[in-house]
């Protein structure tokens, strides 16, 4: 079973869009996945995505309402086995929150995914869109 962790910042728009994206394209390919996402801040620990998150996911036929918010621990890098990273700034704080043996791996290579959050309604479209080729690429790699 691979283990993956998916960060944001807040940890209510984009990295709770990604962490159910992974899942579904795991489920598809029938590969073993155990999936979570965290944020590289604490400022909505306990809260659930953000409700445009939830809206963009449900137009799609998915269901992030039962996710919620938690700060990145130093004790995932131990227990994930791969962690992706929504943009260079949280894979920075990533790397200084802890050191260990999981992967850290921007979610889209080479490209930051911008944060939705002030972006209006489209921006969170934009996400998913990103968001949803990026996990069929990840899923077709470890598949291998």
């Amino acid at each position: 079973m691979k283990r993956v962790l998916v960060i944001c910042l807040g940890n209510i728009c984009r990295s709770p869009i990604g962490e159910e994206l992974i899942r579904q394209q795991g489920i598809k390919h029938n590969l073993s996945l155990e999936v979570d996402s965290a944020g590289t801040i604490d400022w909505h620990a306990g809260k659930g995505p953000d409700p445009r998150s939830q809206e963009v996911m449900r137009a799609h036929g998915l269901d992030i309402s039962d996710q919620q918010s938690r700060p990145l621990k130093a004790a995932d890098f131990e227990h994930f086995d791969v962690i992706l990273c929504m943009d260079q700034q949280n894979m920075m704080d990533a790397k200084r929150i802890a050191k260990g043996p999981a992967e850290l791996h921007l979610f889209v290579d080479g490209v930051d995914v911008p944060d939705p959050y002030y972006g209006g309604e489209t921006g969170f479209q934009k996400v998913y869109a990103m968001l949803e080729k990026a996990s069929i690429h990840w899923i077709e790699q470890w598949s291998k």
